[in-house]
């Protein structure tokens, strides 16, 4: 410090931590040391970003403040450390070449959606981007995506492949350019170039003189079915509103009853099919760019087999310069009378992992379309789109892939070492954690064959690689035959940790939000593996980040034919009559038992009472399968969930006269030894009996869910009485029921509890490995005893079911 023409000048260093790698930092930073008149430097380095600054104290702080309060759009800054230190008397500042180190902490930023600039040039003729599908700079483009190694430079991404001409270089070498150091930067002399090709040469005009995206276009207007490459991966692509395109989309894919996601041009396309709020509109144009589900408007022109029996629709903008063309051709094809919107769904069959190498794309979609949109970009880790919704007043994930991953999320403390976490089955994502970060994968999907098994295990190599981590402790889920268990117990990472599902999930809000001490946490779901051997799925718990004690469940039944029940719901509804009036109940004067296959039942009925292949479960998610398959609405299930879906959808049709109505329910034991247990057999009578009235069956709907939010709400009232708990964590794959959800907060907010919901990942498994960490570094300090499953191997039950 020194005091120059009576003003006192300073030097200080800062080292700021966070996403502030690749997205314009050092020119943001160059610019406003010029702007504050500051000497000195900045340059990247393996913690982040360091900057020494040189000037008088109003101009320091000044710079500071810019550093925490207005960085650019992609930037996020989590630590910005100053230190004081000797002055250097420099004339200018400047951008320092880049230090390695030792241990790397600069985080990747996720892949972004095309900014506005880069946006007006690619729409503006006479640009030299104009109308180049890979425009992109420091603002937007891809990322995660085409990282291979860190740190992040050109010549450790896929765009190494492409050398920079005179031009380009100049604006990446420019620090007053916003590609100044873009490494996708590229352009038509340059960069990647787009491929149109039809499979039967005859179907279109083959001059390569043409615009390939608009020839792509064409095709899909005339309802043909298009491979697209797209950030990630492939989509699938055709023209929404025709319905054959559609119907023979669905056959080929193999998928034959779940929602296709929509991409539409605009927020004003995409307001003539959805009633869309001001905040969901604000995620459809985020840089972030999920697909967000939104309620339809009737009469829409989007045809009926893009969403079967839903009401709902889940569109996304246009994400990448070449979706930008894409539908600004198909816009143009359809003309003023059409709707131009696309269905973009996963390029794979169903079960699969997305496609995203070119010559497996080939290989693996060619039966399925009609032609390739490709380019020669190449994708380094295969990404699906995020699907988000907005519901009990946030933001809810239903997957967190691209534009979110991997970004990672803070913790309320710090990991004792380094630590992955595996997941679960359905739904995977891993996790892996050092320090106070702990970074969830991209979406890998359902373990269920080789190929997804080989994502997740290349997944968790890249992003060891990427944040330098070598877990010294691995977490997983206590199911046996779950294959990410079966990983974890195969590796040679020396502390392997067990964590039970359900208390991962509630410690995935716990890690999430910070909180420290106990909560009442409730976990709603499908399928998850009880300590007790049974299969657990509505479970009210105290729970602490390292271990949990099990206050209340729903009452036990049993599953008969384990996954065989989870896939034909009316088992379920069978089972659950037979609790609520015993073995006649075939007798009563309702539908369901009219169109009962009494002689499929007899068999089921007898392997119920000899115990055989009929595990017991709480399962809330079965609960609403049966009340489902009870009103008629699903026998049989194509897809995960598909009963419970069409049952909330059904109650919202709900007529207002029913608005607070509930079925009767029990909760039995008042003893602190065993868990109170949650009896619905009251509801089921009730449920029959409005059954024999003629009740419209979107009131029952609606009445059941009332009542689950009703009972699981006492409970929570009566634990929390006795144990002095005013805070309640919301998780598992029921809660992704928005009906039931919005209802349970209310009802807990007007109890006055404190309520957290998973808002950064899924309620689903797709967040359960946070818990996971989270538990595995707790249990990890506390040197307490792991939970184990109680001795019962997969041989007890050889139908365990891993779905949920």
């Amino acid at each position: 410090m020194a005091t120059v023409s009576g003003m006192t000048i300073e030097r200080r260093r800062l080292t700021i931590r966070g996403i502030v790698q690749g997205v314009g930092f050092r020119p943001f930073v160059y610019t406003q040391a010029l702007r504050c008149g500051l000497t000195g430097f900045v340059l990247n380095n393996s913690l982040g970003v360091t900057i020494e600054v040189e000037g008088t104290l109003a101009q320091l702080e000044r710079f500071q403040h810019t550093m925490r309060h207005d960085t650019p759009p992609l930037a996020h800054v989590d630590t910005m450390e100053v230190k004081s230190i000797p002055l250097c008397h420099e004339q200018d500042f400047r951008i320092a070449h880049s230090e390695a180190g030792d241990e790397r902490q600069a985080l990747i930023s996720p892949d972004c959606a095309t900014c506005p600039d880069c946006q007006r040039e690619l729409f503006t003729p006479g640009d030299r981007r104009f109308a180049y599908p890979f425009i992109n700079c420091t603002n937007c483009g891809p990322r995660f995506t085409i990282i291979q190694d860190v740190p992040y430079d050109r010549e450790k991404t896929t765009m190494r492949a492409f050398t920079m001409c005179p031009a380009c270089q100049a604006e990446y070498e420019d620090p007053a350019n916003r590609r100044f150091h873009a490494q996708p930067n590229a352009c038509p002399v340059c960069g990647p170039h787009v491929q149109f090709q039809a499979w039967q040469e005859t179907q279109v005009d083959l001059d390569p003189h043409r615009n390939q995206i608009a020839l792509a276009a064409e095709q899909l207007g005339q309802g043909a079915i298009l491979a697209i490459k797209g950030l990630g991966g492939y989509h699938l692509a055709c023209d929404a509103c025709n319905a054959e395109a559609v119907q023979r989309l669905r056959q080929r894919k193999r998928r034959e009853a779940k929602p296709f996601a929509l991409m539409v041009p605009d927020i004003e396309i995409a307001q003539q099919l959805c009633h869309i709020h001001e905040n969901e509109a604000t995620l459809l144009q985020s840089h972030r760019r999920p697909i967000v589900l939104l309620d339809q408007l009737p009469e829409n022109l989007v045809a009926s087999g893009v969403a079967p029996g839903y009401d709902t629709l889940g569109l996304m903008l246009p994400y990448t310069p070449l979706h930008h063309l894409l539908l600004r051709h198909f816009r143009e094809y359809v003309g003023a009378d059409g709707v131009p919107v696309l269905v973009m769904t996963s390029g794979n069959l169903s079960e699969e992992p997305i496609a995203y190498r070119d010559a497996d794309a080939r290989t693996r979609l060619t039966p399925i379309t009609e032609g390739m949109l490709s380019h020669n970009r190449e994708i380094h880790m295969r990404t699906d789109d995020s699907v988000a919704r907005v519901t009990g007043g946030g933001i809810q994930f239903l997957r967190r892939a691209r534009g979110y991953v991997p970004e990672p999320i803070a913790l309320g403390f710090d990991l004792p070492v380094p630590l992955l976490a595996c997941g679960g089955h359905l739904k995977n994502t891993f996790c892996v954690g050092k320090q106070r970060r702990a970074f969830l994968s991209h979406h890998i999907g359902d373990l269920e064959n080789l190929e997804t098994l080989t994502s997740f295990r290349e997944g968790i190599t890249h992003f060891q690689r990427l944040f330098d981590i070598e877990p010294q402790a691995i977490a997983y889920d206590l199911h046996p035959e779950y294959l990410a268990t079966k990983y974890a117990l195969e590796t040679d990472i020396p502390q392997k940790i067990g964590v039970q599902h359900h208390h991962a999930h509630i410690t995935s809000v716990m890690a999430e939000h910070q909180l420290e001490g106990s909560v009442l946490g409730i976990a709603a779901d499908g399928t998850g593996y009880g300590t007790d051997g049974a299969i657990w799925g509505c479970e009210i718990m105290q729970a602490t980040l390292g271990d949990f004690t099990r206050l209340a469940h729903l009452d036990y039944i049993p599953l008969p034919g384990g996954e065989q029940a989870i896939r034909q719901p009316w088992r379920m509804a069978a089972v659950y009559l037979d609790q609520a009036f015993g073995a006649s109940f075939p007798e009563l004067p309702i539908p369901f038992t009219h169109m009962l296959d009494r002689r499929a039942w007899r068999p089921i009925s007898q392997m119920i009472e000899r115990q055989l292949n009929s595990p017991a479960t709480s399962s809330l998610g079965r609960l609403f399968d049966a009340v489902a398959a009870l009103l008629g609405l699903r026998q049989e299930v194509l897809y995960e969930g598909q009963a419970a879906i069409e049952l909330e959808i059904l109650a919202h049709k709900a007529g207002p006269s029913i608005e607070d109505d509930c079925y009767p329910f029990a909760i039995q034991g008042q003893g602190e030894q065993h868990p109170r247990l949650l009896n619905v057999a009251p509801a089921i009578q009730a449920i029959v009996e409005d059954m024999k009235r003629g009740e419209v069956s979107a009131n029952i709907a609606a009445r059941f869910h009332r009542t689950i939010a009703e009972m699981l709400v006492t409970a929570c009232c009566e634990l929390g009485a006795s144990s002095g708990l005013r805070r309640v964590a919301l998780s598992g794959g029921v809660f992704q029921n928005r009906f039931l959800l919005e209802e349970v907060l209310r009802r807990l907010g007007a109890s006055g509890f404190h309520v957290y919901v998973n808002r950064q990942v899924p309620p689903n498994d797709g967040g359960l490995c946070l818990g996971q960490l989270a538990t595995a570094a707790a249990r990890l300090v506390q040197g307490s005893p792991l939970p184990g499953a109680s001795g019962v191997s997969p041989d007890t039950f050889p139908s365990l079911p891993k779905r949920c």
